[in-house]
């Protein structure tokens, strides 16, 4: 009706704007863009200036000095870069003993039964409090002389280890305490997801007869990939960055042997030992590739999997 008035009175037909035109296309990336620039400020670019720097030689101030490639042919001949990629390794691996425990732990508490609001929040204490504190508290419960660990040890007139100035067990007590607030996460994801579980698909799984470990692998495991796949990821990056605690319980200590790649990173490249920007920012590479292939590899296989069952 309006484009035959518009011609019977001899105007021609109203032209909607490009905008109005494309506005369920646009409209989702004018929400989207603050969070794009700011990721790509803090995140991307940060990332392509470590690369950039990590072939020079610089101390922060100076001039930058040209060394292509010698500070990674140095990186193969230090000592200390191999023993905190070891232990960033070590890290990894037990680490990983986080998603399966905050998963028992989340199969626990979803029931209904008395008290067990008490039992959330005495579980999920540890996540909300300052990793700071979690290491402050880990390094009095570990003191061989004051702390419960010498406690304990007392009780059978035993003679506690010093576990965070001994080389052989300094890196496990750390982790242990690293542990502490990452199974609480895990254990809140794990939670969200039995949330969501179907009712349906749980009941039509009884009427097949299954029950307990058959119950959880075939029907509750399926529908928790999402939230799995988030545990593991913000585990596999929380073990691959692993500073706070390192720094506040034995600052790399002794002699270097807890050393990890953040801290060795942070250490050779600001710390008063250093100011070897180049250098650190050649470790803060090595340790970003190793977090894409470990992430990379993960995606890959939830990709496979969902294009499996799909």
């Amino acid at each position: 009706m309006t484009d035959v008035s518009h011609t019977a009175t001899g105007m021609p037909p109203a032209q909607r704007s490009w905008y109005r035109r494309n506005r369920l296309a646009v409209t989702p990336w004018l929400f989207l863009a603050p969070a794009i620039l700011f990721f790509t400020v803090y995140v991307i670019l940060p990332i392509f200036q470590s690369i950039w720097i990590s072939f020079y030689e610089w101390d922060g101030l100076g001039e930058k000095v040209w060394v292509g490639t010698a500070n990674y042919v140095e990186l193969m001949d230090d000592d200390r870069f191999y023993t905190s990629l070891k232990n960033n390794v070590i890290w990894l691996v037990l680490y990983m003993l986080a998603v399966p425990a905050g998963l028992f732990i989340a199969l626990f508490l979803n029931q209904t039964v008395t008290g067990i609001r008490l039992y959330k929040s005495l579980f999920f204490f540890p996540f909300v409090i300052s990793q700071v504190v979690v290491g402050l508290v880990f390094a009095w419960f570990y003191d061989p002389s004051n702390g419960i660990l010498a406690l304990i040890y007392s009780i059978w007139d035993g003679k506690p280890p010093a576990i965070l100035s001994d080389e052989r067990y300094v890196t496990y007590g750390i982790i242990a305490a690293g542990l502490w607030p990452q199974i609480a996460y895990c254990m809140i994801l794990f939670l969200t997801g039995l949330n969501n579980v179907s009712p349906d698909q749980i009941e039509a799984g009884r009427l097949d007869g299954a029950k307990g470990w058959r119950m959880l692998w075939h029907v509750v495991l399926p529908q928790l990939r999402p939230a799995t796949f988030i545990a593991v990821v913000v585990t596999v990056i929380g073990a691959l960055r692993s500073f706070d605690l390192v720094s506040i319980m034995t600052q790399g200590g002794p002699y270097g042997s807890s050393n990890v790649l953040a801290y060795y990173m942070f250490e050779t490249a600001l710390s008063e030992y250093g100011y070897r920007m180049g250098y650190g920012a050649a470790i803060a590479v090595i340790l970003f590739l190793i977090m894409m292939v470990y992430i990379s590899f993960f995606l890959w296989r939830m990709y496979v999997q969902e294009k499996r069952g799909g």
